[in-house]
């Protein structure tokens, strides 16, 4: 069985779905890709048993067959392949693939398709749509915020909490937490799951930001989703989720208002001197002006910084994460953010300064206790 593909469609393909497949996979066969060629149309799959991707490519050919192909090896040599038309001919008796460029021919084994696992079917599944835009900047202002502690395996993924009126993704790893609600979502039915980190950020990579449509589907155990030509199913995370909502202050009475850009910056330039274990960054408010101080007495290193700011409420020095305060301010995309805070020892609360039509985001971070 024979097929033609361009090299550069192949190769963009299979890099679209090779995220998938693990290093160290508890089956050999999963360090394959599964073709399926159903005529003009090649089906590329991948899988590590817990998340299964597939993309489908045009190519030239007039039979249908299945083979598995090593993963590694194909995607060598196609890197170092310019743009060309690519020849494959597949022995289903051996199954040996042979491949012929204009410059070579080239071999390699290949595995019965059987042998691979066989990709979860929706089954009484719960189906929604959603714009591809709006599932990419979901999963950018979440999937970062997850956490990596195994022992506690609830906050690994992304909690997707699905409403009729509404859709909220949150992600905490109990330093921060992250919660972004889409009110131009409708979902069939009140329900939540939990999606773990890996394949959410295979998708954030492969979707396209415009307003093509996306479906989700899910039941107990999986969720679905595919734009027409990516599709991805992975197992849920069967955990409880914590109560996101008893964390959040309801009371934060001071506002603090600052430039994101130039706040950033800052961030950045002083975070550098803070000590590599705690990453410890202080805030020093007074009236219109906000001091940044990090310091690493072992090394004796130490940064200051001051910028202008709108502040209502007492005069306050707050410590927080550096590195988590990043990642959290580094996602945004407002020109102004505004930080609520209470106390010292409790949480601020970042949102931005103006409503944003159709989604509503909140992102916590607890405070550190100040070095004396």
């Amino acid at each position: 069985m024979k097929f033609i593909v361009s090299s550069g469609l192949l190769l963009k393909n299979l890099q679209s779905v090779s995220g998938i497949i693990s290093t160290n996979p508890a089956m050999p066969v999963v360090e394959n890709f599964k073709f399926d060629i159903n005529k003009d149309k090649l089906k590329i799959t991948a899988t590590d048993l817990e998340t299964t991707m597939s993309v489908v490519v045009d190519v030239q050919c007039k039979e249908s067959a299945a083979i598995c192909v090593e993963a590694k090896m194909l995607m060598d040599f196609l890197k170092n392949l310019g743009e060309q038309p690519l020849t494959f001919d597949v022995n289903l008796q051996d199954y040996k693939v042979d491949f012929t460029s204009d410059e070579g021919h080239y071999s390699i084994p290949g595995e019965n398709a059987e042998q691979f696992p066989k990709e979860p079917v929706a089954e009484n599944a719960t189906e929604f749509t959603m714009l591809s835009s709006r599932l990419v900047t979901a999963i950018s202002n979440t999937v970062f915020a997850v956490s990596t502690d195994e022992l506690r395996p609830a906050m690994t993924g992304v909690y997707f909490e699905m409403n009729k009126t509404h859709i909220t993704f949150v992600a905490t790893d109990a330093h921060r937490l992250v919660r972004y609600m889409l009110t131009d979502v409708k979902c069939p039915e009140e329900s939540s799951l939990i999606v773990p980190k890996k394949p959410l950020s295979q998708l954030k990579g492969v979707l396209s930001n415009d307003d093509t449509q996306v479906t989700i589907a899910y039941n107990h155990s999986h969720l679905f989703v595919n734009n027409g030509k990516i599709n991805l199913c992975c197992r849920l995370i069967d955990a409880k989720f914590p109560d996101y909502k008893m964390v959040i202050p309801s009371n934060n009475p001071y506002l603090l208002t600052v430039n994101r850009a130039e706040f950033l910056s800052a961030l950045r330039r002083v975070s550098v001197f803070a000590n590599k274990t705690t990453n410890q960054l202080v805030l020093k408010i007074s009236g219109s002006e906000l001091r940044l101080f990090a310091q690493d007495v072992d090394f004796a290193h130490e940064g200051k910084e001051r910028m202008a700011c709108q502040y209502q409420g007492e005069d306050m020095d707050i410590a927080f994460n550096a590195k988590l305060f990043l990642e959290l301010i580094n996602v945004l995309t407002w020109e102004e953010i505004s930080i609520e805070l209470s106390t010292p020892s409790r949480a601020g609360i970042i949102k931005t300064t103006e409503p944003i039509e159709g989604e509503d985001i909140l992102m916590l971070i607890m405070p550190l206790m100040i070095n004396s």
